[in-house]
């Protein structure tokens, strides 16, 4: 049986832009587009992690709103059961940290990107495609 990876993702709205991870090619799907997140630690919430997480990966503050969605995408290395939540930057902006780079694009930009399969079902809510 899979190790099951419990994460949460970050959908940032800041002038009607998204905010867009690409994952760097020493991490796990090398040079995939991703929501800004990671892994829920023992005895934090959803939102907490989130939080945490996006202190720690791009150095700013979130106010985190409403779920989006929760999907299961079975990887070779586990079984990644990923939530997603609309977020707003609290002050600071995103800064690069761990991924390759991050950029800002608009809802109907988000398909020009090649997602982790785990955050396409999130995109497609977010673009309409649902």
């Amino acid at each position: 049986m899979k190790k099951e990876i419990n994460v949460v993702g970050a959908i940032i709205f800041s002038d009607n832009k998204i905010l867009c991870a690409r994952r760097s090619e020493k991490m796990s799907l090398p040079l995939k587009w991703e929501f800004p997140g990671g892994k829920i630690e023992r005895g934090e919430t959803e939102k907490e992690a989130l939080i945490r997480e996006i202190k720690e990966e791009v150095k700013c503050d979130l106010i985190v709103g409403e779920k989006v969605t929760t999907t299961s995408y079975e990887y070779d290395f586990g079984i990644v059961n990923l939530t997603t939540y609309k977020c707003k930057l609290n002050e600071m902006q995103p800064t690069l940290t761990e991924h390759k780079e991050i950029k800002w694009l608009k809802v109907e930009e988000l398909k020009s990107i090649e997602w982790a399969p785990a955050d396409v079902p999130a995109v497609n809510i977010i673009t309409g495609e649902n």
